[in-house]
């Protein structure tokens, strides 16, 4: 019972002190925040430029030396003739490839592009959509990739079943519709998937 009186009686004076007069706390906090921000303002003025004068910040602007996945990976040799050959990736890096198609079409505007997935087909006000899927390594998400076949075919007699593995090449294009931009495959050919 004294050991419980005991406990009670300092967390009682803990309480009581802790809602004491702060103010010499609160004057040295905002002390130490202004002389912080006064020497981050100094070392940031500092490291804003080169030795040369020229500023960080401009140095981060220019973005034209940037690489493209593909220039970086050099996916386009020895690709059977092919700029971007997804069907030699692993299921994350050619979902991370089209993921960037789809994001910087003009970096592969025109390129000879060569996937394999699983073909899908959608209507849209009186309008077919074909693309190939593409799943990522988890196989959770898919992100597709429109193509056009060259010639005059018909759906469903010159296309294959929906869902089966397809390999589908052709000329990287984008197009604008309905305010979004979309990429596809023109002058596509297509092949059954060898398992």
């Amino acid at each position: 019972m004294n050991m419980k009186i005991t406990a009670a009686s300092l967390a009682a004076a803990v309480m009581l002190t802790g809602c004491g007069d702060t103010s010499k706390v609160d004057k040295l906090i905002e002390q130490q925040e202004s002389s912080s921000q006064e020497t981050a303002a100094t070392e940031t003025e500092s490291a804003d430029t080169t030795e040369s004068g020229e500023t960080v910040s401009s140095i981060y602007d220019d973005t034209s030396s940037v690489l493209s996945y593909a220039e970086m990976y050099d996916i386009h040799a020895e690709n059977d003739g092919f700029d971007v050959d997804l069907t030699i990736l692993d299921a994350s890096m050619t979902y991370a490839q089209v993921f960037d198609m789809v994001y910087n079409p003009s970096l592969y505007q025109d390129k000879k592009v060569r996937a394999k997935g699983q073909f899908a087909h959608a209507e849209d006000n009186g309008k077919d959509y074909f693309a190939v899927m593409i799943k990522d390594a988890t196989a959770c998400c898919a992100q597709g990739l429109e193509f056009e076949l060259e010639g005059d075919c018909k759906f469903p007699d010159d296309y294959p079943e929906i869902d089966s593995e397809i390999i589908v090449w052709g000329d990287f294009a984008s197009y604008e519709e309905g305010g979004y931009t979309y990429i596809t495959l023109k002058n596509a050919k297509l092949l059954p998937a060898e398992d």
